[in-house]
């Protein structure tokens, strides 16, 4: 792994995260913690929510710092005195019922930059993105900000179920434009930004997430002990992810299955959990009554990969995604992929079907010829595993090493006067 030669090395680099739940974010974010400490970097992950699965994965030499949650007014308040001329773009959030719970992490942020004086914060996601620049602007932290959209943007601001998330746009638009770099997961994402948030396109860079590397081939060879891999056994379609219907499209997925089953032997594993788990496994006895004996949701999984590399072929039936992280994992293990053509990831990482089959977004009966074709014709693993090689962590590694430890190129602003607001909660 390269690195910059002109910055110093050693730099105190602090990642902020939401959660440390399980997701897709959380693994990247832990991932480049652990390259970026074996590149000799003091490395702080800082967590607004540090209790979950992928807690017990932090790397070693890390440390994590958990965000303490404020009370609403004091919270609500932090934001205001760090942009006061962002009051009316504000306000979706402040009259919300249920506003972004990260924004009630701000002042424990604010606290961090001034106790920690980190050299470089890198947030992760469009709430933690805004409380990190505006804490800066509240403590005036020389901190250099980098900010990382990792989902669907526009599809963030449509969502009925989180109306605050209507003042994205203004904020984002405000806020970002003091950043000292803004970053992407790929190129649909970064345009959908640009165009949703009115910013300049050429202000954002596009890097992939650090997916591929040796630690997939480790565990993609560990044993697994799972009735339906062994000898003789039908096909298994896998799909993984987090049990949601609204993000996941899983009804889709669950029709052209019964549509695959009824032409072939075929089984369907579904990895995972959430909320919606119930309505997802009620669904599918619903669209597969016949064939409900060869689906199987056996929940949260520590190695996915080991099925992966077991799978006939790995599928995603997502309506939205930022990048598609799984995709790549799957390729990785040699492991054939279909996925819905889905904005904007699955297209750029498939190179627009190139190395898997892409179907319309919510089209059942083609998302099962898909399917079928892949089953009957699977490509060769070593041309999916060099594919998965263009996204591995050396690679985005260097990316984002560049980028952070480059010249300076936003337009931070840490002399913005001093907000007077207390930090403390509530004392």
């Amino acid at each position: 792994m390269s690195i910059p030669s002109s910055p110093p090395a050693g730099r105190h680099l602090a990642l902020l995260v939401h959660t440390l739940a399980g997701g897709g974010i959380e693994r990247v974010v832990l991932t480049l913690a652990r390259a970026f400490a074996a590149c000799g970097h003091r490395v702080d992950v800082l967590a607004c929510r540090p209790d979950g699965r992928t807690a017990g994965e932090v790397p070693a030499g890390v440390r994590v710092v958990p965000l303490r949650a404020a009370p609403r007014p004091l919270a609500h308040g932090a934001m205001v005195a760090a942009d006061p001329g962002a009051l009316g773009a504000m306000g979706p959030i402040l009259r919300a019922i249920k506003p972004p719970w990260e924004i009630r992490h701000l002042p424990a942020l604010a606290r961090y930059l001034k106790a920690a004086r980190p050299d470089i914060v890198l947030a992760g996601n469009t709430p933690v993105n805004l409380i990190a620049l505006w804490a800066r602007r509240l403590v005036r932290s020389k901190a250099r900000v980098f900010v990382t959209e990792h989902g669907n943007f526009s599809a963030q601001i449509a969502s009925a179920r989180h109306r605050a998330r209507r003042a994205y746009p203004a904020l984002v638009h405000r806020a970002y434009g003091e950043a000292d770099g803004i970053i992407a997961v790929s190129h649909g994402l970064a345009d959908d930004l640009a165009r949703c948030a009115g910013l300049p396109r050429g202000r954002i860079a596009t890097i992939p997430n650090p997916v591929s590397g040796p630690e997939i081939d480790r565990l993609a060879a560990e044993p697994l002990d799972h009735p339906w891999f062994g000898p003789d056994q039908p096909p298994v379609i896998l799909t993984a992810g987090r049990l949601s219907q609204r993000q996941k499209d899983y009804a889709t997925l669950l029709r052209a299955f019964a549509h695959v089953r009824a032409v072939r032997p075929v089984r369907l594993l579904v990895l995972g959990d959430g909320r919606d788990r119930g309505r997802i496994e009620h669904q599918a006895r619903l669209a597969a009554p016949d064939f409900i004996d060869d689906i199987a949701f056996p929940g949260w999984v520590d190695n996915p990969f080991a099925y992966m590399a077991r799978a006939a072929v790995f599928v995603l039936s997502s309506p939205a995604e930022g990048f598609g992280n799984v995709l790549v994992e799957a390729m990785a293990c040699g492991c054939p992929v279909v996925s819905t053509d889905s904005p904007y990831g699955p297209g750029e990482i498939l190179d627009r079907g190139r190395y898997g089959a892409l179907t319309p977004v919510g089209d059942a009966s083609a998302l099962a010829e898909a399917l079928l074709r892949t089953l009957e014709v699977p490509p060769s693993p070593d041309i999916l595993r060099r594919r998965a090689a263009d996204f591995s962590v050396e690679r985005v590694v260097d990316e984002y090493l560049a980028l952070l430890l480059g010249p300076a190129s936003g337009a931070s602003s840490p002399d913005a006067p001093k907000a007077q607001i207390s930090l403390d909660n509530g004392k």
